[in-house]
């Protein structure tokens, strides 16, 4: 699977409170990890920049060097659990085959997964926090996660059987189908990893979901040809 890195910032912060040890992360990053644990563990509200600023090892001022405050940092973290998938969805909607439509919804079922499995503390649980969601920030980031739930649903129409299409309408799919990747975050939530395997069952039971057969299945996942394995293309 592909590893999703934090964006980095060149800025320069103001001297440390406590010295920095050796890290691969630029500071911006260091700041969005740390608020990561923190929003993750203890809720977003109950959390402060002084509380973030202290875990990181800076002054508050140094913290508000990089972003303007609490809501900034919660932006960004939301963002990268979704946005790694919906920079790819156009480029699968291009090259994977018309000819086998269930590889491209089963290519970014995986995508998605893998994005979910890898994001830092397992943010995705962050939209589904109660002091979150009432949240003007997530107000904000709702168009992305609505975005993402459409181009599952776009995808899942061209898989979608007919007894399912005659029961199911498009933004009801994209749902189901966005559900069934986030199983991702429940099970990290318990503290187990996510494998290969098991992303490449959840794809399957995306086009379950669609109605596809068993055969259809094993078409999408021998069209990917190697993807998830670090390289190659829908077929």
């Amino acid at each position: 699977m592909s590893q999703y890195a934090l964006a980095t910032a060149t800025r320069p912060g103001r001297p440390r409170v406590v010295p920095r040890a050796t890290s691969a992360l630029a500071p911006r990053d260091e700041i969005l990890q740390a608020a990561a644990e923190l929003f993750v563990n203890r809720g977003f509200a109950a959390t402060s920049t002084r509380d973030i600023a202290e875990k990181v090892g800076i002054r508050q001022a140094s913290l508000y060097y990089h972003f303007e405050g609490k809501p900034g940092i919660l932006a960004e973290l939301l963002e990268l659990s979704v946005r790694p998938s919906l920079e790819k969805v156009e480029a699968i909607e291009l090259e994977c085959s018309a000819d086998v439509p269930e590889a491209a919804l089963y290519r970014l079922a995986l995508i998605d997964a893998d994005t979910l499995a890898t994001v830092p503390h397992n943010i995705g649980r962050l939209y589904r926090m109660p002091d979150v969601r009432s949240s003007e920030v997530f107000e904000g980031f709702q168009p992305a996660l609505q975005e993402l739930t459409a181009a599952y649903g776009r995808l899942g129409a061209g898989v979608v059987s007919g007894p399912v299409a005659a029961t199911v309408g498009l933004n009801q799919l994209g749902a189901l189908l966005i559900q069934a990747v986030e199983v991702v975050i429940r099970v990290r939530s318990r503290g187990d990893e996510v494998t290969r395997a098991d992303a490449r069952g959840i794809a399957a039971t995306c086009l379950r979901i669609c109605g596809a057969s068993e055969e259809r299945i094993v078409r999408a996942a021998g069209a990917i040809r190697g993807w998830d394995r670090g390289g190659g293309s829908c077929g």
